[in-house]
């Protein structure tokens, strides 16, 4: 395994982290298999111990992205190849719309390339392992979160004891921005460092002229897009964790 970057690098993510264009700051885990920032992998791993003492298999089903896989998901979308959902979940006509509202229709549920918090390492998708190991295919909708939904014990539990890790749900309120995902786990001290670095200007940056599809209208956009759907999430509550403690030096 790499060496980790010292916790006070946590702050120093430069454009290319930023945005999933270098993984530098990067670990690779065998078990359970997932590409975490450095500082996140061991309170991520204490929390999955934690969890697993009380019956559930915290087990990641996303973690870092890179631009490239980031790329391929939005002009896949844009194009019409993927399903791009509206705001209840159902499908849209992609070829019904403006490259406009396309990038609106797409920006509900997936982030632009560069802009997907899972660049940092810092974001965890999660279900419940035990679950799927019986043979079912987690979609990561909202209501498998819900009480009665395949995952609810696991929402109930890190409900109460994911803080303690340094970990909190960046996406928990419909509006304005993107809608809600229970599943997405955040790890506060590294996020909170990471989202006032990337700015529209990075962003831009790292757009322009990369093949992202829709790149003229993302650019007009992009003053909106970086208020609206990169700083319209939900701050990481206080912490009364030795794991966040930890981290801040």
């Amino acid at each position: 395994m790499p060496a980790r970057p010292s916790y006070a690098s946590i702050a120093r993510l430069d454009a290319l982290q930023l945005t999933g264009r270098d993984r530098g700051h990067i670990v690779d885990l065998a078990s359970p298999r997932c590409t975490l920032h450095a500082a996140v992998v061991d309170a991520f791993l204490a929390m999955r111990e934690a969890a697993a003492s009380a019956g559930i298999d915290l087990l990641p089903l996303s973690s870092f992205r890179d631009f490239e896989r980031q790329r391929l998901i939005w002009n896949t979308k844009y194009r019409g190849e993927r399903p791009a959902l509206d705001r209840g979940g159902r499908p849209v006509d992609m070829s019904r719309l403006s490259p406009g509202k396309k990038v609106e229709t797409i920006l509900l549920w997936s982030a632009l390339p560069g802009a997907s918090r899972h660049h940092w390492g810092s974001e965890i998708d999660v279900g419940d392992g035990a679950v799927i190991a019986g043979g079912y295919d987690a979609q990561l909708e909202r209501a498998e979160f819900r009480p009665g939904g395949k995952f609810a014990a696991l929402s109930r539990w890190l409900g109460r004891n994911m803080n303690r890790y340094g970990f909190y749900r960046p996406y928990t309120r419909a509006g304005r921005g993107v809608q809600p995902e229970p599943w997405h786990l955040s790890f506060a001290p590294v996020a909170r460092r990471a989202l006032p670095l990337l700015t529209a200007d990075v962003l831009a940056a790292a757009i322009a002229g990369a093949g992202v599809e829709g790149e003229a209208a993302i650019l007009a956009l992009l003053p909106s897009i970086h208020e609206r759907y990169v700083m319209g999430v939900d701050a990481p509550p206080r912490m009364r964790s030795r794991w966040a403690r930890l981290s801040s030096r």
